[in-house]
């Protein structure tokens, strides 16, 4: 992987292959590593992939201020990454945090973009997608009473801190269909990362949602005009299947698409499936 410079801060980037591009977002709290069981077959079917550490993740800068993981941020690390690698209009394939770049970024410069795959997180008419941390409290603390605890500066941090290995563990495992995705050389990995980098900035992507909601309240179901594939999961316990309904209000141009036996880590779950869908999406 490599260093690029984007925006005052510099990504550690995955890029292989030769070809249209594939930009692979990951989510919380994973790494550019998230996308291994894929990055081979698609630059088998002769693609360019292009997987970042976001910034406050693995090699990639980390940033102190919580403002600095503001949404326009992360979109423009995207489209810095775009130039910066010189790579036309991409196809950007996003998972949970990923996915909410990947919408905004489709909502905020469709015309940078190619087509767009979120894997999990669905388009529900407001690109920053994370309710407000009132909306939460009051009606959604059962499925996101995590986001909440994550608010204050130091209490996610000491939380970690206290047994970041059994922590890290349960949050996989929580949102999986089969705990057993993870081998324990790959979970090494994960947990080598967020050590060593601490969580302070990836948590400082949930400290920034209401900044974000007030930010795009203008986008307020703004539609999302490029060709889109949404791959939602039968056993993801946060962001059920059912969300996905209705989708095409915003979304005219969609393909749904849903895999079994399979929870929220989609990708590293369900690899094959996923490389199979979105290389038959982008084959048209």
């Amino acid at each position: 992987m490599d260093l690029v410079t984007v925006g005052g801060v510099e990504l550690n980037v995955l890029d292989e292959g030769t070809g249209p591009a594939i930009v692979l977002l990951h989510g919380f709290p994973e790494l550019a590593y998230s996308w291994r069981h894929v990055v081979g077959p698609f630059v088998d079917a002769g693609y360019r992939v292009i997987a970042p550490d976001l910034r406050g993740f693995g090699g990639s800068s980390k940033p102190d201020q919580v403002e600095a993981y503001g949404l326009e941020h992360l979109v423009g690390d995207v489209l810095g990454l775009i130039d910066a690698l010189d790579l036309g209009r991409p196809t950007v394939v996003g998972h949970d945090w990923g996915a909410v770049i990947a919408w905004s970024l489709a909502v905020m410069h469709p015309d940078r973009i190619d087509k767009l795959v979120s894997l999990n997180v669905p388009y529900r008419g407001w690109c920053s997608a994370f309710p407000t941390t009132e909306t939460i409290r009051e009606q959604m603390a059962d499925r996101f009473g995590y986001v909440l605890m994550f608010q204050e500066p130091g209490v996610a941090e000491a939380w970690f801190e206290s047994d970041p290995a059994g922590k890290l563990r349960a949050f996989y495992s929580g949102g999986a269909s089969d705990p057993a995705f993870l081998t324990d050389d790959e979970f090494a990995v994960f947990l080598d990362a967020f050590v060593s980098g601490g969580i302070t900035g990836p948590v400082n992507l949930y400290r920034n949602i209401d900044a974000n909601a007030a930010a795009t309240q203008h986008l307020a179901n703004a539609p999302v005009t490029v060709p889109t594939l949404m791959i939602a999961t039968d056993s993801d316990p946060v962001l059920p299947p059912s969300l996905v309904e209705g989708m095409d209000r915003w979304v005219p141009d969609l393909r749904v698409e849903v895999i079994g036996d399979c929870g929220h880590w989609t990708q590293q779950e369900r690899p094959d499936e996923v490389v199979r869908l979105i290389l038959d999406f982008l084959s048209g």
